[in-house]
């Protein structure tokens, strides 16, 4: 693969352009590996950064940058990427380090190519390192994982591997800080290196091998797996021990390893941990998170209520900045806590090695939906948001399983369900029994589940596929986990969860506040409505006045409720409905304006009761109840199906590259989520439930 940079034409005047070529020449070390050799923990102990890349499901799948810390004493950048398992991608993630490494967008080839070996599997992992130096790229070894290969009493001779691969090797231990000052020295001498005349030019890509190819490679990878491993207790007996026993018992599972699996993938006691972990997992987004969402949602309205005291009162710009602007980041930024978390405890679990048996666990039963192992992290982190979930689907390689998971991912009862699902259940549970609505909460996600299996597998039967599927997994060692990383990764999923999807949220935001604002900006009330209320009171009147006559509300009247009708619905659902889309959480509020509740304080219960009061009281045009039992019961299956989020839509549409699935998700769900309510609301009200 031929390469030419262009020279930079700078001037001496210009320090703008002195920067820029300053940036450009600066050396770039790619630094590539396959799944859980280290690479990550070595990438952050180089550069010292807050960024992980890893390709194993729920985590990001995007290659990054960082500048080697410069104690190392050698100026250049460091690209990390997802895990690959060769040059020959199979997978879109695996496709993200390939095109970073052959043709990135900035600095096209690196100058120095390091790659991670997990020792305690040399003949695998050599594998790509073989691929590499085939290349033509400066090639760097970088050992891990020797303490592991140490305490089976086994190391491997440096000396030896640099002279069969003619390359340089090193011994590293990134949570340690170990070789990481020769590693880097080592770079800088192979960068350094003009012996390779037109090195960028003499790079090239690997034809796709043959079966005989990849036969041939791995004949070649365990013999030289079995001339480079020595025995510390034998080493000057090397030439009297059996080689052949030296390669089985370096890979020899660890024996705490073993022992522990045969508790967690017991085929009884297995499940059951696991249903226990994923349990916990739920209740410590919901509960724990649930305090620090409040504060988040209480300083986003006060600062919203500052702005606003600052701003001419009624003025249109008052409410974009208020309500629009602030309102829509602090929908943002109020599911930060629960993304935090989740990744924090899907961090723990894949330190500690269970994330992968997990996987394993559930593989099984996904196979029966044309889903396989891969897709049970997606789908669960679709419990917090659809948005991250959509985005770790990446790492399934298989085109058809990639597809059916994200389009099941919007069926996982996200937690912007649980405000509408809350208010819904408070209205059908009598108050002196709340734990029928704690079982029926449990319901609705044990439901989202089977309804989501269900779905992929009736997809599965339509869309068909020549490609195989495999779920080949590598179950690492059990391991304490290293906090520290752990930390690291979650605020940089949590950064990427505000930049990616924050604009696209505000945006959509902004879009449904011109719709409720616009064209009543400053409605009259009467003075006999305005007597005896106060400023807070009267303002929620006015906000549901300028509501009811607004663009929105117009198309609520007479576009939706003839469509709503056959559900018991009015146009005021229909509206609230439409807040929904940017965000679903959001459809309470817009209930509580659109039905004028004017309840004072800070305590979001006054709210709730007063909403719940006004509900058991609204009443449709003919002057029947609108919120009955089954009116209730179908809205609910309306919120678990429908794909109300505008932001899932885009996440969707920017993942897949195309606007087929997300289309098909809209059209898909809408239809089932109208012809289901329908069907309970008329099928209850057939069985006398009103």
């Amino acid at each position: 693969m031929a390469f030419t940079t262009k020279a930079a034409n700078c001037h001496d005047n210009s320090a703008a352009l002195n920067k820029k070529s300053k940036e450009i020449k600066r050396p770039v070390i790619a630094l590539i590996g396959m799944p859980n050799s280290g690479k990550t923990t070595l990438f952050n102990a180089l550069t010292g950064s807050n960024f992980k890349t890893s390709n194993y499901p729920g985590a990001t799948v995007e290659y990054s940058m960082g500048k080697l810390m410069e104690k190392y004493d050698f100026d250049s950048d460091i690209m990390d990427s997802p895990g690959i398992i060769s040059l020959n991608p199979s997978s879109p993630d695996e496709e993200v380090t390939i095109n970073g490494l052959f043709n990135h967008p900035k600095f096209g080839l690196p100058d120095v190519v390091i790659v991670t070996c997990d020792c305690t599997q040399l003949s695998r992992q050599l594998f790509l390192v073989k691929q590499v130096i085939d290349t033509g790229f400066k090639t760097i070894v970088a050992l891990t994982m020797n303490d592991l290969l140490a305490k089976k009493d086994f190391e491997i001779s440096l000396d030896k591997l640099k002279s069969i691969l003619k390359v340089p090797a090193v011994r590293v231990n990134g949570s340690k800080r170990e070789g990481i000052q020769e590693l880097a020295r080592q770079a800088e001498e192979l960068y350094a290196d003009k012996s390779i005349p037109n090195y960028k030019a003499s790079i090239h890509k690997l034809d796709h091998p043959t079966e005989a190819d990849v036969a041939k490679l791995y004949d070649y990878t365990e013999d030289t797996e079995r001339n480079v491993i020595e025995h510390l207790s034998h080493k000057l007996d090397i030439d009297e021990i059996n080689k052949k026993n030296f390669h089985t018992l370096s890979r020899k599972p660890d024996k705490n390893s073993m022992r522990l699996d045969k508790i967690f993938l017991h085929p009884v006691w297995g499940i059951l941990i696991f249903i226990i972990s994923m349990g916990i997992i739920f209740t410590s987004i919901f509960w724990i998170a649930q305090p620090l969402m409040d504060i988040i949602d209480t300083g986003f309205s006060g600062l919203a209520e500052l702005i606003s005291s600052s701003l001419p009162e009624g003025t249109w710009y008052s409410d974009l900045i208020t309500n629009g602007l602030i309102n829509g980041f602090g929908s943002v930024m109020v599911f930060v806590p629960q993304i935090v978390i989740l990744f924090i405890l899907l961090g723990l679990l894949e330190d500690t090695g269970y994330l992968a048996r997990a996987a394993m666990l559930i593989d099984k039963p996904l196979t029966k939906f044309g889903l396989n192992g891969r897709s049970f992290i997606p789908m669960l982190s679709g419990y917090a948001c659809a948005i991250p979930a959509i985005m770790a689907a990446r790492t399934i390689s298989n085109r058809r399983e990639r597809f059916l998971t994200i389009m099941v991912i919007p069926l996982m009862s996200c937690s912007a369900r649980l405000p509408v699902y809350a208010l819904l259940l408070a209205f059908l549970v009598p108050p002196d029994k709340p734990w029928i609505a704690g079982i029926g909460m449990g319901a609705l996600y044990l439901f989202s589940i089977i309804a989501g299996a269900f779905t992929a597998g009736v997809i599965s039967k339509f869309k068909k596929t020549n490609e195989k599927s495999t779920f080949m997994l590598e179950l690492p060692p059990y391991r304490i986990p290293v906090f520290r990383n752990i930390l690291k990764n979650t605020y940089y999923k949590a950064l990427v969860y505000v930049k990616q999807a924050g604009p696209i949220i505000i945006v959509i935001s902004l879009v449904l506040w011109a719709l409720t604002y616009f064209p009543n900006v400053d409605p009259v009330l009467p003075e006999s409505k305005k007597s005896g209320h106060s400023e807070e009171q009267v303002s929620r009147m006015l906000e549901s006045e300028r509501l009811s006559t607004s663009y929105g509300a117009t198309v609520g009247k007479y576009v939706l409720e003839p469509i709503l009708k056959p559900l018991g619905w009015d146009w005021r659902i229909g509206v609230s409905l439409i807040s929904a889309f940017a965000a679903r959480e959001v459809f309470v509020s817009a209930m509580a304006i659109t039905f004028n509740i004017t309840e004072e304080g800070d305590d979001g219960d006054n709210i709730q009761k007063s909403l719940l009061t006004t509900m058991q009281g609204a009443k449709t045009d003919s002057g029947a109840s609108l919120f009955t039992t089954a009116s209730t019961i179908s809205l609910i299956i309306y919120f678990m199906f429908a794909m109300q989020c505008l932001s899932t839509v885009a996440v969707a549409r920017k993942e897949t590259a195309s606007w087929k699935i997300p289309l098909l998700q809209i059209v898909i769900y809408t239809v089932m989520a109208y012809v289901l309510a329908f069907i309970t609301y008329n099928g209850l009200n057939l069985l006398g439930i009103q």
